[in-house]
């Protein structure tokens, strides 16, 4: 079906002040993919991927290039591009608004809620808030060491893009999320170079027979769901581990 103009609410569906939203800015500014992508501190391929994920939410191309120069040529916002820019523009200021009402402090929380997250909608049903504790790159892949309210560590591994587009920094706060069919429920796991081992309580147990959903809460009320194999024996209100490949965790900035 033809559209008449962008979809903005999916374009603009996370934090006005996304990485993509700033390429979109510079490159508007400055007429050029490559310069845009240089003042905003991303690679090349990172501002293409930008562009690329915004053109596919908007549901039409945002940006007009030109082929060749030394700098890969010029660039221009379509009209529908200009029309994401100004959408953003008002979204910020309209969160900025809403927020200040609310008396936001600095770690996101008013009248003790968490805020941001709220207006998040997926399909995974673990999220978990988080700090991100460290960076380490390796075969081109960022390894991001994060910090849940328990205390516990739990780790990721995003492309280098991602993490240049996220603008992932060292005490920046997200969400962790992972869908609950890539996470493994059971007595005993062993430790695996790849995945992540959470310990916690069993607080529901599905009624399958081969194997089924099982909830656990960690300490300090965080509660992550999981599936366990057959005759898994596991039982409400026994100690059990949660793996998930580190790989399967998607780092969200909360909007």
């Amino acid at each position: 079906m033809k559209r008449n103009g962008p979809d903005l609410a999916e374009a603009l569906g996370s934090e006005a002040t996304d990485k993509r939203i700033d390429i979109l800015r510079r490159i508007d500014e400055v007429g050029s993919i490559s310069e845009a992508a240089r003042r905003a501190g991303v690679s090349y391929k990172a501002a293409w991927q930008a562009l690329e994920t915004l053109s596919n939410l908007a549901g039409m191309p945002l940006v007009e290039t030109a082929v060749g120069g030394s700098g890969g040529g010029g660039a221009m916002l379509t009209i529908a591009g200009r029309r994401v820019l100004d959408a953003a523009a008002l979204l910020a200021k309209a969160r900025s608004a809403v927020v200040g009402d609310h008396g936001q402090g600095t770690r996101g929380r008013a009248g003790g809620v968490s805020l941001p997250g709220l207006g998040l909608r997926t399909s995974m049903r673990n999220q978990l808030p988080s700090v991100v504790a460290a960076l380490s790159a390796t075969h081109g892949l960022v390894r991001v060491r994060l910090l849940l309210p328990n205390g516990e560590s739990l780790y990721s591994r995003v492309t280098r893009e991602s993490a240049q587009l996220l603008g992932l920094t060292r005490g920046m706060q997200l969400l962790a999320l992972c869908k609950a069919t890539a996470v493994l429920v059971a007595r005993h796991i062993e430790p695996g170079d790849s995945h992540n081992l959470l310990q916690g309580r069993v607080s529901r147990v599905s009624r399958a027979a081969r194997g089924g959903e099982i909830s656990l809460q960690l300490d300090r009320g965080l509660n992550l769901v999981g599936f366990a194999a057959a005759g898994h024996g596991l039982k409400a209100g026994r100690r059990a581990v949660a793996a998930v490949e580190e790989s399967a965790v998607v780092l969200a900035l909360p909007t």
